[in-house]
C-alpha cells in the first residue's frame, strides 16, 4: 500500500506558485452544472462556546481519479489566543480504490484560496466589464484574498475596503499590497454602496449589513460570506430586486446563505436561479446590460476543494 503525502500548511504554500487553478476551477463550476459532480448535503458543526462552526464537504467528479473530503473550522475568537480563526485539513483518496492519496494539513488556507478565487472569477463575469473600482465589505482573511484575486482577474485601480472594526480595517489598509492599486478606508457603508458598482462581502454577519435602497442600478455583488443557514450580509430586498440571482449550488444555496434568506421570506422564487457554472459554459446568460443588477451567493462548493486538492496533489507528483 502506497503512503498518502501528508504534508503541513509551510510545505503546501511554495507549491501555488507552480499550480494556476482559475480555468480548473470554472470547469468545475461548470461539471457540477453540468450534473457530472457527487456532491452530498454540507455536514455541519455549531458551536456556542466559544463560537464557532465546522464544515465537512465531500464529493467527487464521475470520471476523475479522486474524492476529497474536507473538514474546515471557523471560531472567531482564536485570534484571542494567537491562532488563526480558519482550521482544517483536505483528505484526497484514489476514487477506484478508496486508498488515502493526500491529507493536506492547511489550516483552512487552501478553502481561503479556493474561496477567493471563486468570488474572482465570479465577479469577473458577472460585473459591469467598465468597472474599475471594488468595494470590499470585511476585514478578515477571506477581505484579503478577494482583494489579491479581484486584481488578478480585472483591471481594478482601487480597492475600498469597509469593516466594523475600525482597528482591523486600519490594519488591513496597512498591510495589503496591491501592484499599481489604490487602497481606500471608507467609513460611511451608505455612501460606499451607492457609488460602488462592484461589491464582495465576506463577513460573518447574522443581520443584513447593506440595504436595498443602497444599491444602484448597474452594480454587481458577489456574497462570500453567508455559508450557514442564519448568516446574512445582504437585505432580502436586494435579490428581489436583482435582474439576475446566481448560486454556485442551487441545491445547497436552497438551504444556506443569501438566497436562502429571501426564499425564507418570500422575497424569490427558486425559479429565479442559474448556477454560475451554467454561465461560465453559457456566457449570454449572464449579464445582459450595463444596468442590471446582478447578485451571486457563493456559498462554497466540495468540487472547489477537489480543484485545489487535485492541483496541489498533481504537482506533488510532478516535482518529487
Amino acid at each position: 500500500m502506497m503512503k498518502p503525502k501528508v504534508l503541513v500548511w509551510d510545505q503546501i504554500e511554495p507549491i501555488l506558485s507552480k499550480i494556476d487553478v482559475i480555468e480548473p476551477m470554472k470547469q468545475g463550476f461548470i461539471d457540477y452544472s453540468r450534473g457530472l459532480a457527487e456532491i452530498p448535503p454540507v455536514g455541519e458543526l455549531i458551536m456556542e462556546d466559544p463560537p464557532g462552526d465546522v464544515h465537512i464537504k465531500y464529493g467527487y467528479l464521475r470520471g476523475g481519479n479522486h474524492y476529497v473530503i474536507k473538514i474546515a473550522s471557523g471560531f472567531v475568537r482564536n485570534n484571542e489566543f494567537g491562532i488563526k480563526a480558519g482550521q482544517g485539513m483536505m483528505l484526497l483518496f484514489d476514487i477506484k480504490t478508496g486508498q488515502p492519496s493526500a491529507i493536506f494539513i492547511d489550516e483552512a488556507n487552501l478553502t481561503d484560496i479556493r474561496t477567493g478565487i471563486a468570488g474572482a472569477i465570479t465577479s469577473s463575469e458577472l460585473a459591469s466589464k467598465n468597472v474599475n473600482e471594488v468595494l470590499i465589505v470585511g476585514t478578515g482573511v477571506q477581505a484579503r484574498y478577494q482583494a489579491k484575486y479581484i486584481c488578478q482577474e480585472m483591471d481594478i485601480s482601487k480597492v475600498v475596503f469597509w469593516g466594523r472594526d475600525d482597528n482591523k480595517i486600519s490594519k488591513l489598509a496597512n498591510d495589503i499590497k496591491l501592484n499599481n492599486v489604490e487602497i481606500k478606508i471608507e467609513k460611511n457603508l451608505e455612501s460606499a454602496v451607492r457609488s460602488s458598482r462592484l461589491i464582495i462581502t465576506t463577513t460573518s454577519a447574522k443581520s443584513s449589513l447593506i440595504v436595498s435602497e443602497w444599491v444602484q442600478p448597474g452594480t454587481h455583488i458577489t456574497a462570500v460570506g453567508s455559508d450557514t443557514h442564519d448568516k446574512c450580509e445582504l437585505d432580502y430586498n436586494i435579490l428581489a430586486k436583482a435582474n439576475l440571482i446566481v448560486a454556485d449550488s442551487i441545491e445547497q444555496n436552497i438551504l444556506r446563505g443569501e438566497i436562502h434568506q429571501a426564499l425564507k421570506h418570500d422575497a424569490i422564487n427558486e425559479a429565479d436561479l442559474i448556477e454560475i457554472g451554467e454561465i461560465f459554459e453559457n456566457p449570454e446568460k449572464g449579464r445582459k446590460n450595463d444596468h442590471d443588477i446582478t447578485v451571486a451567493d457563493l456559498t462554497g462548493v466540495a468540487v472547489q476543494d477537489l480543484v485545489i486538492a487535485e492541483a496541489v496533489f498533481n504537482t506533488l507528483e510532478v516535482f518529487n
